[in-house]
């Protein structure tokens, strides 16, 4: 238990030692965010070169008490390609193609590295159903891709990213760790995630004096989706495959309702909006703080939800997945209509709360 406490401990204070110094370089190397457009919901300039302190401290105290595994040191290779594209994104832009294309570059690295998803356990009996090599290549570029980059868009409120990712990962290694105490290399490199997300958030959540930037989200969401690859859970029943899915629950269905909004309003899936969870709970007059503690509660219902589902508690389980459900229902819809609300929110009914608040 010393080494999972040590793993955590270290990452926290790498990720609060490097994150004062993040602020200080980003003006220097231009790692500015300029509120450009009403999308953004900060004011002044901020900069956003956080990633910097989540990629040290998460790598620092994997490499200090981690063993050697060649799976593990794909992780980090694939996660630190993943933050120098997101660095290079966040200082100079990177069009939205070549950004996916070096995204599917890091899933065939982790693929090249035995961390992939290779079979699915049998439902209906005992026994696995293994794939072709080429399914479980495309199955494994779909998860990590998709994952990078739900955290990527959550990324809008002070402090939402890095605390879904430590509620995450929190509870993945929690799950992982219940399944099978042995298998302790998930835990530990999942703990080094959690450690240096809580040394981050003190000094990004609201009011931020950082952002993590792309190198950050991009960073932190690969590296929930590859050491979920790796948890020891799935090589056992079919069910314990749910488990990750269940933890970033939150972040998966805002970017699925994302892409289906804009479908349905017929504008491209890439461009970003006022569309998100958490613009619908600014849009009520919660205020930041109390929107992003409120899908921390959401996020954290699910991530109860997973770790019982892991110990075969499935009712248990899925009354809490409601409960969840009924929370995402209420933000979705209009008091006056029971239908899902598909449309942006209105960019001035929220400035305008703003306004009102600090008048007040």
């Amino acid at each position: 238990m010393i080494q999972y406490v040590l793993t955590f401990i270290v990452a926290m204070a790498f990720a609060l030692v490097f994150t004062p110094i993040a602020i200080k370089i980003a003006p220097k190397i231009g790692a500015i965010d300029i509120p450009k457009d009403n999308r953004r919901m900060h004011t002044k300039a901020m900069p956003r070169f956080g990633g910097m302190a989540l990629y040290i401290g998460t790598v620092a105290s994997i490499l200090i008490f981690l063993p050697y595994s060649t799976r593990l040191m794909g992780v980090i290779a694939g996660g630190t390609l993943m933050f120098i594209v997101g660095i290079i994104d966040d200082l100079k832009g990177m069009p939205a193609k070549i950004k996916l294309g070096f995204q599917i570059l890091c899933a065939v690295i982790l693929f090249q590295f035995s961390v992939r998803i290779d079979f699915i356990s049998n439902p209906f009996g005992e026994g696995y159903y293994y794939f072709p090599w080429f399914v479980s290549l495309l199955i494994t570029v779909v998860w990590v891709v998709g994952i990078t980059n739900t955290i990527n868009l959550i990324d809008g409120l002070d402090g939402l990213a890095a605390g879904v990712s430590f509620i995450a990962s929190i509870s993945i290694a929690y799950a992982a760790f219940i399944h099978d105490p042995s298998e302790v290399e998930v835990c530990l490199a999942l703990l080094a995630i959690a450690g240096s997300a809580a040394g981050f958030l003190p000094y990004n959540f609201n009011p931020a004096k950082i952002f993590m930037g792309d190198g950050g989200s991009l960073f932190l969401g690969f590296m929930l989706a590859g050491l979920s690859v790796m948890s020891p859970m799935k090589s056992t029943t079919m069910v314990a495959t749910v488990v990750p899915v269940l933890v970033l629950g939150l972040p998966i269905f805002d970017t699925a309702f994302a892409i289906l909004r804009r479908l349905i309003n017929k504008r491209p899936i890439m461009e970003a909006d006022k569309g998100h969870l958490h613009h619908r709970i600014m849009a009520v007059g919660l205020g930041q703080r109390r929107t992003v503690l409120t899908l921390y509660g959401i996020s954290g219902i699910m991530g109860g939800a997973a770790i019982l589902m892991s110990r075969d508690l499935f009712i248990e389980s899925g009354l809490l997945v409601v409960i969840a459900a009924t929370f995402i229902y209420v933000f979705l819809t209009d008091p006056s209509s029971s239908g899902l609300n598909i449309k942006a929110v209105n960019t001035e009914v929220i400035e305008k709360k703003q306004n009102k608040k600090k008048e007040s």
